[in-house]
């Protein structure tokens, strides 16, 4: 780094630490979000570094970042995407692969999944062809578990794709297991539950495939981005062509001949010697992610501990904090679990005397930001009411998330005076309607 750079960065970490608002928190003016992104100094000089250094496409900080996420969510290989979303579409879409040979997905085919979640683990199956299969979760985990799973399986059920709900696990050992034994592939979104362990075992270890989001929501951010992580090369071979245009070269942007024979295939019904840069595998996507996104994930990824940490104690204030008020219904993690979480669940009993829209208008006025438990029954959407897709059981838990169910806010953002004003005014509320 030249001397002159040197300078500007330093300057840009002044600049950092002259704009923070150190008017502290004052209740009922200052916003508590219920997620937002956590950034230094060093992430905004990161960014600056990037970008004097013109890195405005995938190279050097993408690739440091992607070897060095694998390590750490103890995967082979990562894959760099522009979102969480494009993460969940190209894992999909890689099981559809004809590399795959009789393991591929075939248009019809089912891939089970949760009703009460985030639409964009569901959109990609519906994007390829496939016939979502949707099963019930229970209430205090917002899980599903391995017996609906087991249950929902029909002959033409392919795969599962599952998010671990705000960071609380589901079954995945279980379903795991269930998904081998039935000869099923499985994917864990994993956007919400970066740190999170079941039975000892870090989420995002157990299935064929793994997604992550950067979004600033999420437990690291690069403003965009996502991830799909694998173990298995044959798979993670395909995810990489996918998202680079479909392309059969391997070869890093401005890298040429990295196979060293370029010129030495014969594809398809291409002459042969065909530049092996220009031979297309897949119908494909470009949905890479920049070096400056990266620069940032690489920051941000040496505070995962810390965050974690901070998301592990505010929770735990909210749940003892809340543990004796009435009508509420208070989340639990999965029995053998260590979520790293994404937020606090809370879902009003429907025989309580005040309904949770009273509730999260209270919070709301006092500046408390709350979120709906995503799309709660992505059935009754009208996205989806001339879609294919089959119910299995009844989606009762899922109405009831529907009408009766909000989380706050557990992101490192929160001090514990924060967490505490949300207690009280939680509190508050409910006590003001015995």
């Amino acid at each position: 780094m030249s001397e002159r750079a040197a300078h500007i960065l330093d300057e840009v970490r002044k600049y950092h630490q002259d704009i923070q608002d150190d008017r502290g928190f004052v209740p009922g003016v200052t916003e508590i979000w219920p997620s937002g992104a956590v950034l230094d100094e060093e992430d905004r000089a990161a960014l600056v570094e990037a970008a004097l250094d013109m890195r405005i496409a995938a190279g050097r900080s993408s690739r440091k970042f992607e070897s060095a996420f694998a390590r750490r969510m103890k995967r082979r290989k990562a894959h760099l995407t522009n979102s969480g979303s494009s993460a969940n579409l190209l894992a999909i879409t890689a099981l559809m692969s004809p590399q795959l040979g009789d393991r591929r997905l075939k248009p019809g085919d089912e891939v089970i999944t949760v009703a009460a979640g985030f639409p964009t683990t569901v959109n990609p199956i519906l994007q390829n062809g496939l016939v979502p299969v949707f099963v019930d979760i229970d209430l205090h985990t917002y899980n599903t578990t391995a017996e609906r799973i087991g249950k929902a399986i029909g002959p033409r059920t392919r795969a599962i794709i599952i998010a671990h709900t705000l960071g609380n696990p589901f079954e995945v050992a279980e379903v795991a297991q269930l998904a081998e034994e039935r000869d099923l592939l499985l994917i864990e979104d994993t956007c919400d539950a970066v740190g999170t362990t079941y039975k000892g075992q870090l989420a995002g270890t157990f299935g064929d495939l793994t997604t992550v989001s950067f979004y600033p929501a999420h437990h690291l951010t690069m403003g965009e981005g996502g991830c799909v992580l694998t173990s298995n090369l044959a798979l993670a071979r395909i995810v990489e062509s996918l998202r680079d245009w479909g392309r059969d070269c391997w070869c890093e942007p401005g890298e040429s001949d990295t196979c060293r024979k370029r010129f030495g295939y014969q594809m398809g019904t291409l002459p042969a010697g065909y530049d092996h840069k220009y031979i297309f595998s897949h119908v494909g996507y470009n949905l890479k992610a920049t070096d400056l996104q990266a620069a940032l994930g690489l920051t941000q990824l040496e505070k995962l501990d810390e965050f974690c940490a901070s998301r592990r104690r505010n929770w735990r204030q909210l749940r003892e904090g809340l543990a004796d008020v009435p009508w509420l219904l208070l989340p639990e993690p999965t029995p053998g679990s260590d979520p790293s979480w994404f937020g606090f669940v809370i879902t009003v009993d429907p025989e309580a005397p005040f309904r949770r829209a009273e509730l999260v208008d209270f919070l709301e006025n006092r500046k408390i930001g709350t979120r709906r438990l995503f799309a709660g029954n992505l059935t009754r959407h009208p996205a989806y009411t001339d879609r294919e897709f089959r119910v299995s059981g009844e989606l009762t838990n899922s109405d009831i998330v529907t009408e009766h169910t909000f989380w706050v806010g557990v992101y490192p953002g929160l001090t514990e005076e924060m967490i505490a004003y949300v207690i009280a005014s939680i509190t508050e509320f409910v006590g003001s309607h015995r």
